[in-house]
């Protein structure tokens, strides 16, 4: 009989180290998304201060500085707030899911999905508003998500990391074309996708991001609750079972949250590149592969990305302004392969 010795659990004092290692991140985090969320509000075409911004808040009076807050900054700072979450949340969910450090919203085809949705409500429904399109591009989402996974688990090693990636990237690549050919025969509906596809904040109202809000704080949920499903399945499956752990459960919750992050977050603020890719390897080099850790810092990391790259666009151009999805590429490109140079890139 082989008696195999059990690993000794880790000194009590290095746990709490470590763990309050990771609160300290945390709440630097945390810190630095409120100073953003400021500076989002504060800062323009018109830089205001901080009296002014917070009058503006509490006691409007109507004038310019409480007009400039409340109708164009607030609006776009809480949408860049929902809109940066999401897309890293499901970033990280997405890397754990299929096991791919490479592995960002459109993995599985539900950029293109939204896509889809939102070029189908301009040109078959005629549909000329933000806020109406962003139904269809929420719906688009979701129905590509169900799609991607169907078809994976009807295979014959059902909905494993590389079956997921291989009939994504075969969805991406079928709706994208549709997209295109749509485009190219309807000059109207070329010029009201323009304005979404290019990613930003500008032009979008509280209403949009009411809309999305709901979806939001349910993929929230379903992420928190498969987060320690996920740091058993960065184990192997075998071992996640071994745990205790409902694998096909897992990924389920999982997938689902990141579709409807995902759908969500595209349908509002169009297809902005790097949050979901750059930002959950900056967490995991910060607190480390738990998943709850890497969810929550990216929680507070996405936003901050997202808002500060609207912040830079609307300063390097005035009175004129770069949409925040330009800016994200040209910010998190550098940043990715700088956490690659350092070797601080940790796979799930």
């Amino acid at each position: 009989m082989t008696i195999v010795a059990a690993r000794p659990a880790p000194p009590a004092g290095r746990t709490g180290g470590q763990r309050s290692r990771r609160a300290g991140i945390a709440g630097v985090a945390a810190l630095v998304l409120t100073l953003t969320v400021l500076a989002s509000l504060a800062l323009g075409s018109r830089p205001l201060g901080v009296g002014q911004v917070w009058d503006a808040l509490v006691a409007p009076d109507g004038g310019a500085a409480s007009t400039i807050v409340r109708e164009l900054r607030l609006p776009r700072t809480a949408l860049g707030l929902l809109v940066g979450l999401a897309l890293a949340v499901a970033g990280v969910l997405f890397q754990a899911l299929t096991r791919n450090p490479l592995a960002e919203p459109r993995i599985l085809g539900i950029s293109a999905g939204a896509s889809f949705g939102v070029v189908l409500a301009i040109a078959v429904l005629g549909v000329g508003s933000l806020a109406g399109y962003v139904w269809f591009g929420i719906a688009g989402a979701l129905l590509a998500g169900l799609l991607v996974f169907a078809v994976a688990n009807r295979s014959r090693d059902g909905a494993s990391p590389v079956t997921l990636a291989l009939v994504g990237a075969a969805l991406d690549a079928s709706l994208a074309s549709v997209v295109y050919a749509l485009l190219s025969i309807d000059a109207r509906t070329f010029e009201e996708y323009r304005f979404w596809v290019v990613g930003g904040l500008a032009g979008r109202d509280l209403g949009v991001a009411g809309q999305v809000l709901p979806f939001v704080l349910a993929g929230l949920v379903l992420a928190a609750l498969v987060a320690r499903g996920l740091d058993a399945l960065a184990l192997g499956e075998d071992v996640a079972r071994g745990l205790g752990h409902r694998i096909g459960l897992v990924r389920l919750g999982g997938g689902a949250a990141a579709v409807l992050l995902t759908g969500a977050a595209v349908a509002a603020a169009g297809p902005i590149a790097f949050v979901g890719l750059a930002v959950p390897h900056l967490a995991r080099a910060l607190v480390g592969a738990d998943h709850r850790w890497t969810l929550a810092v990216s929680a507070l990391l996405g936003p901050a990305l997202l808002l500060g790259a609207d912040i830079v666009g609307r300063l390097i151009a005035p009175p004129g302004e770069v949409p925040a999805g330009i800016v994200t590429a040209l910010i998190g490109a550098p940043l990715l392969a700088w956490l690659v140079r350092r070797a601080k890139v940790v796979t799930a």
